[in-house]
C-alpha cells in the first residue's frame, strides 16, 4: 500500500473537552513539529501516530491512512509497519559492532549491496554527529548524539520509513539544522517533537499542544523562515564553540565578534 497522507483526527484532552483541532494531514515530503511546554501531550501525539490510534487510547484520537482505516498488518506485523520512531530512549539489548547491526537490519530488509547501503548509513549519521561513527565500535558504546544519528540514518537509507517520528533530537547534540537540509532530500513525512525554535520554524506547520489536547495548526511563513535564518546563524556559532571546548582549545572573542558584527552589520 503505497501512503500519499495521513489523517490525525482529533479526540480529547486531558480536561475530557475535544481538541480544538479536529483534524490534520500529513502528505508525504512534509516536515511537520509538534511544540509545547513539557507535559502538555507532544510525546502521546506523536505515540498515537505510531500506534495507528483507532479510538482506543487516552486520547480517543484516530489516525487514517489515504482517507481510509490503517489496514491491520500495517499495526500488527512489523515488517510491515510504515513510521520508524526515533525516541529519547535508546537502549540496546547487543552490543554488536555498528557495521554488524546495520548489516543485519539491511539483509532483513533484502538490501542487495550491503557494503555500500551500511556505508551510505554511517556517512549519513556522521553529517549529524559531532564525533564520527567508527563501524567497529560496539552500539553500547556509541554516545547518545551518536546513536540517535545512526538510528535517524537507519530510518531513512535501510528502513526505508515513509515516515518518521523524531522526539527532541536537539537534546542529543545533533546538528539539528543540517539534519533538517538532509532530510529534506527524502519524500517522507517527518515529524518532530520539539522545544526548539528553529526545527519548529523551518517546518512546513506546527501544532500547538496544551493540556493534552492539538490547539492550534500554525503554517510557516517569509517572515519566520528569515528568523530561522538568522537562528540557525546563531546555532553555527555555538557549534563552532562547542566543537572548540570539545578539542580542548583556549577560547577567545575574536571570532564570536566577527560573527555576531556580520549578523548586525
Amino acid at each position: 500500500m503505497e501512503i500519499h497522507k495521513i489523517t490525525v483526527q482529533g479526540g480529547f484532552g486531558k480536561d475530557g473537552k475535544s481538541e480544538k483541532v479536529e483534524a490534520f494531514d500529513l502528505r508525504m515530503g512534509d516536515i511537520v513539529s509538534i511544540v509545547g511546554p513539557t507535559g502538555c501531550g507532544k510525546t502521546t501525539l506523536i505515540n498515537d501516530i505510531e500506534l495507528f490510534a483507532n479510538q482506543n487510547t487516552p486520547s480517543r484520537r484516530r489516525i487514517l491512512i489515504n482517507d481510509e482505516p490503517v489496514p491491520d498488518d500495517f499495526s500488527f506485523d512489523p515488517s510491515r509497519h510504515p513510521i520508524a520512531l526515533i525516541s529519547q530512549h535508546t537502549n540496546f539489548l547487543s552490543d554488536l559492532p555498528v557495521g554488524e547491526f546495520l548489516k543485519i537490519h539491511a539483509t532483513v530488509r533484502g538490501a542487495s549491496n550491503l557494503e555500500s547501503v551500511v556505508g551510505e548509513t554511517i556517512g549519513f549519521a556522521n553529517e549529524l554527529t559531532g564525533e564520527a561513527i567508527i563501524r567497529e565500535t560496539g552500539m553500547t558504546e556509541l554516545s547518545g548524539g551518536q546513536t540517535r544519528s545512526l538510528l535517524i540514518a537507519d530510518a531513512v537509507i535501510i528502513g526505508n520509513s515513509p515516515i518518521i517520528l523524531l522526539d527532541e533530537i536537539e537534546n542529543a547534540g545533533i546538528h539539528k539544522t543540517k539534519a533538517l537540509e538532509l532530510l529534506k532530500n527524502y519524500r517522507k513525512i517527518f515529524v518532530f517533537v520539539t522545544h526548539d525554535p528553529t526545527i519548529a520554524l523551518l517546518s512546513d506547520f506546527r501544532i500547538v499542544m496544551k493540556n493534552g489536547a492539538m490547539q492550534r495548526v500554525i503554517q510557516s511563513n517569509a517572515e519566520e523562515v528569515k528568523t530561522a535564518t538568522k537562528l540557525r546563524e546563531i546555532d553555527d556559532i555555538l557549534l563552532h564553540y562547542r566543537g572548540l571546548v570539545r578539542s580542548g582549545a583556549e577560547l577567545n572573542e575574536v571570532y564570536l565578534e566577527s560573527k555576531l558584527e556580520g549578523m548586525t552589520g
